[in-house]
């Protein structure tokens, strides 16, 4: 039977200018002599938005690494316990989001609390509406993302501004765009067509693409908004997509995409807000039959009467083309990793998550090689 499962999410807020405002009444969510989770880039934000704001502040952390190294969340913990934090403002990417919800987790195994999260998102993936977060373990001899789901750690609070995301880099912007499309797509993996997250990811991937497909080239956010260029709603939308695509995480498991950014990103220092650029498309042409015909929701106007391989090629080419047309990597091999090593990207992915490895159908581990080698 269907079912959707529902994370403790409190609050939404979402609309121009209302930042500072929604900062302001945090505490009638819970939200208590809260310590701020960030990083340097955004202390500028920080300074003028948010920290005039909050009230009864425990101080802030900036000290949030990409991909939440293991000591990092023990730094952070040691943070909230040394200031006597109560909650978390987490004003960042999904590095610092998925960085509070680790250590809301070490601080509930430690003193039985969970610490309630305000998540100011500065990017488009949509880790603010999850429970999922990884923890990148450094202590054995190869650094491995291992991932997590705890229901209280979804952020209890989430605001959506545009303010937020218009000084954030084009790249790191444009790329969690496309990470919050493979949460749309991978999302079908376990649904039905009928599931509200392909019904609200259909709508989000749609959003996303129109505003994306018109995106100037080669010009920063701020600039492109003093220029006239995008708009601030233009924003907005982009907020409002990531959204409808991760509107369903406790239901949907997501797949080899996700797992293969996993592996370049959290052992291979990949930025994981492109490894979906990388592998996305490449992805979907890959696993067009164990998806069947659930990718048809993705089509402006779907048809009974086209094969999967169709629906599938169509919609990896309007991702790939999005990428293209953006600047975005969508090779391995732009950045500096060693071919020598994609043989160990496979192994860790066919020992650590061979379920996503078996959607590739009958003889998978060949067409997992075989995939990773044409992404390079």
């Amino acid at each position: 039977m269907n079912h959707l499962n529902c994370l403790p999410q409190e609050g939404i807020y979402w609309g121009q200018h209302i930042l500072q405002g929604v900062v302001a009444r945090l505490g009638d969510h819970g939200i208590h002599r809260p310590i701020t989770f960030t990083v340097a880039p955004l202390e500028g934000l920080y300074r003028s938005c948010v920290q005039p704001n909050l009230k009864e502040q425990a101080g802030s952390f900036t000290e949030l690494p990409a991909h939440v190294p293991d000591v990092a969340v023990q730094e952070g913990l040691d943070a909230c316990l040394q200031a006597g934090a109560g909650s978390i403002v987490a004003l960042g990417g999904g590095s610092v989001l998925d960085a509070a919800k680790a250590v809301s987790h070490l601080h509930h195994e430690k003193t039985g609390r969970y610490l309630p999260i305000a998540a100011l998102p500065t990017t488009l993936s949509g880790s603010e509406f999850s429970h999922y977060f990884g923890i990148t373990e450094t202590d054995g001899p190869q650094k491995f993302k291992r991932s997590y789901a705890v229901r209280e750690t979804v952020p209890k609070v989430v605001v959506i501004d545009p303010v937020l995301v218009s000084d954030t880099p084009r790249s790191l912007l444009l790329a969690s765009a496309v990470k919050g499309m493979d949460h749309a797509v991978e999302g079908m993996r376990k649904v039905t067509k009928e599931h509200p997250h392909a019904i609200m990811a259909a709508s989000g991937l749609a959003r996303f693409l129109r505003i994306l497909q018109k995106w100037p080239q080669a010009v920063e956010t701020r600039a492109a908004l003093e220029q006239g260029l995008v708009t601030a709603d233009d924003l907005l939308q982009l907020q409002l997509a990531a959204w409808q695509c991760y509107f369903s995480p406790a239901s949907v498991i997501y797949g080899l995409s996700h797992r293969i950014g996993h592996i370049l990103g959290g052992t291979f220092g990949l930025p994981h807000s492109v490894t979906s650029c990388i592998t996305l498309a490449p992805v979907i042409r890959a696993c067009a039959d164990f998806y069947g015909d659930k990718l048809g929701v993705f089509a402006a106007t779907p048809s009974s009467a086209s094969r999967n391989a169709d629906v599938a090629a169509h919609l990896a080419d309007q991702i790939s083309q999005v990428v293209k047309s953006l600047g975005l990597p969508d090779r391995i091999s732009a950045f500096d990793l060693d071919p020598a090593k994609l043989p160990e990207v496979a192994r860790l992915l066919k020992k650590n998550y061979p379920n996503e490895v078996a959607d590739l159908g009958d003889s998978a581990s060949v067409k997992l090689d075989e995939l990773l080698q044409s992404l390079w």
